[in-house]
């Protein structure tokens, strides 16, 4: 089968083309294909396939065209990615599937609006951020509080004392089963200036990655509630480079590069 590999930020995915929708994702074949020595390696598959195809979320089809099917890593289905819808969007554009400008794109956390010239940044509308209440986290023996924030997939955002860069994330953060029983994404953060923060996430079903759009969204909301702020424009570094969230009184809009580095023939 044809791939393309892309990354936002250097959160990486193999992109899968199944326009006939026929296209049958096993954990264990997305595992082997996203593993970096054995495989072509990435953070995640998206299956690109016609939303009417896809009952799931046929629903969506009157207002989004193409479903992005979301595979962590591990093979575990996620809801939302905000990185991983970016780098949908600039392929529907780059294979000739959409034109450059605004369209929306299916998703299991519902359509997301996305707006992209032909080459450049990509924004997407990442719909409110909603905060569920506060949770507890613990990195190597060293516990932090943040905010339960669900981005259509959930996040535990911490503001945290500790330098960021010296955290240990070579393993799963512990978290409450209770409050996260379908697990949960981990930010760390550290203020560094007006609305502009450092992050480093650990990703369920992936582990630490380079960037994670969602979580840069989430890590925004958690400094802007630190700061007694609601809206306004964060920068937020992340390990892979810059991303920038925007929160208004209605939604989030996460804006950055997305970038298509290869295509071939996968042959696992």
């Amino acid at each position: 089968m044809r791939f393309v590999k892309g990354h936002g930020t250097e959160n990486d995915f193999v992109i899968l083309p199944d326009p006939d929708g026929e296209l049958e994702l096993s954990a264990a074949f997305v595992a082997a294909v996203c593993d970096r020595r054995a495989g072509i390696g990435g953070d995640g598959v998206l299956r690109v396939t016609p939303t009417k195809l896809s009952p799931e979320v046929a629903d969506q089809a009157g207002e989004a065209e193409w479903f992005m099917d979301y595979r962590n890593a591990d093979g575990g289905i996620a809801e939302m990615c905000g990185n991983g819808v970016r780098v949908f969007a600039r392929y529907l554009v780059d294979a000739g599937l959409a034109g450059a400008g605004e369209f929306g794109v299916a998703t299991r956390a519902g359509v997301r609006r996305v707006r992209l010239a032909e080459t450049g940044d990509v924004t997407v509308d990442m719909g409110p951020a909603r905060v569920l209440g506060r949770s507890r986290t613990s990195v190597a023996g060293r516990e932090y509080e943040g905010l339960h924030i669900d981005m259509g997939n959930p996040h535990l955002a911490c503001v945290i004392g500790d330098p960021v860069a010296q955290l240990d994330l070579s393993h799963q953060p512990a978290f409450d089963p209770q409050t996260f029983p379908a697990g949960v994404n981990i930010e760390l953060l550290n203020p560094v200036g007006p609305r502009r923060v450092v992050m480093r996430v650990f990703e369920r079903g992936s582990g630490e990655t380079r960037s994670c759009g969602t979580g840069s969204v989430a890590s925004a909301v958690a400094a802007a509630h630190l700061a007694g702020e609601s809206t306004g424009t964060w920068e937020v570094q992340v390990l892979g480079g810059i991303v920038t969230v925007t929160l208004d009184e209605h939604t989030s809009h996460l804006s950055g590069p997305a970038v298509l580095i290869a295509s071939g023939e996968l042959t696992l």
